[in-house]
């Protein structure tokens, strides 16, 4: 039986009467990838923002590796790596520098730092960049930048905020894939949220929100059959609509 890494228990998130979540359960286990999938405003980046420790819910609990967000976030927070939806590299850093910043904030001594940033580089073909600044470079190379980094303390989680805003679509497809190839060799839990219906084809599992409640968690293949259609896309817009 697999770990179960992200366990979200009755998640609520209120701002004045607006319900950004609502009553948000399920869970991830260790080597799988799930889309989080949902409109604009269906809220997406609350849940992220309650998970990084931005913000704390009303009410519910937030488990990873059996750590509670609400009470041993510092714990918890040790086992999630994390690329935002906006870039958050030092631009006048080099990509060294930035990466080397990242393994102080985990503990990370200088001699581990410098066996991993060299595995992670390699990973994502950014070996020959280590020494350039960050803003020489492409929107897709910083987003391998991040990438790289938040794999750097080894995290059980990955969360992934609707990270290829901005990309050209083969640097979408080539992210798109190699997160699919760290979660079969890491045996990472995955959540990308996203509200692209093609990121979401390939995921294990698929979890439909909408205006801050689950209404759908299946894979995608499970979601298409049992709304009668020929594509997630069409599946999900009917849930949706």
């Amino acid at each position: 039986m697999k770990n179960i890494i992200l366990d979200i228990e009755l998640l609520s998130k209120s701002y004045g009467p607006i319900k950004a979540l609502n009553e948000v359960s399920f869970s991830l286990s260790e080597g799988e990838y799930a889309s989080l999938l949902g409109p604009n405003g269906a809220g997406k980046t609350t849940l992220f923002q309650i998970l990084t420790g931005l913000f704390v819910s009303d009410k519910g609990n937030a488990l990873i590796n059996n750590f509670n967000m609400r009470n041993q976030a510092i714990n918890a927070l040790a086992h999630i790596g994390v690329v935002f939806q906006q870039i958050t590299l030092d631009m006048d850093l080099t990509v060294m520098e930035n990466l080397k910043f990242h393994s102080n904030l985990h503990g990370i001594n200088d001699k581990e730092f410098n066996k991993r940033v060299i595995v992670e580089l390699e990973q994502v073909n950014l070996s020959d960049r280590i020494n350039d600044k960050v803003r020489a470079l492409s929107g897709g190379q910083k987003r391998r930048v991040e990438l790289a980094r938040s794999l750097l303390h080894k995290p059980k989680l990955l969360l992934l905020d609707e990270p290829t805003v901005g990309l050209d679509p083969q640097s979408r497809r080539n992210l798109l894939d190699y997160i699919i190839k760290l979660k079969e060799e890491r045996k990472m839990a995955v959540l990308w949220a996203t509200h692209l219906v093609d990121e979401a084809e390939k995921a294990d599992t698929v979890i439909i929100l909408d205006k801050g409640k689950i209404i759908k968690k299946d894979t995608p293949e499970n979601i298409t059959k049992e709304y009668n259609k020929d594509t997630l896309h069409d599946a999900f817009v009917s849930l949706t609509s």
